[in-house]
């Protein structure tokens, strides 16, 4: 078995993404990850590849592909259009 294991900052770098995002995530209970020793956060890469795709998303059958709506704002917008 090749398992990787990555600090939090490590893990970030990897993923793209803040640091403090991921750990929150973590504390959440939000991201899987391994604790060691007294409270020691730390990612393995199956659990990163578990990450990416719990964030992935996916295109619905109500959002047309050519519509791209990111924030409240922009869906109502949408909505009074």
């Amino acid at each position: 078995m090749k398992l990787e294991f990555f600090e939090p900052a490590e893990a970030a770098s990897v993923l793209k993404c803040s640091e403090a995002w991921l750990r929150d995530g973590a504390t959440k209970g939000d991201f899987p990850h391994s604790v060691w020793g007294k409270g020691k956060i730390v990612f393995t890469s199956v659990h990163l590849k578990e990450i990416a795709q719990l964030r992935e998303v996916r295109r619905t059958a109500q959002t047309p592909s050519s519509v791209r709506v990111i924030g409240s704002r922009a869906q109502a917008r949408q909505k009074s259009s």
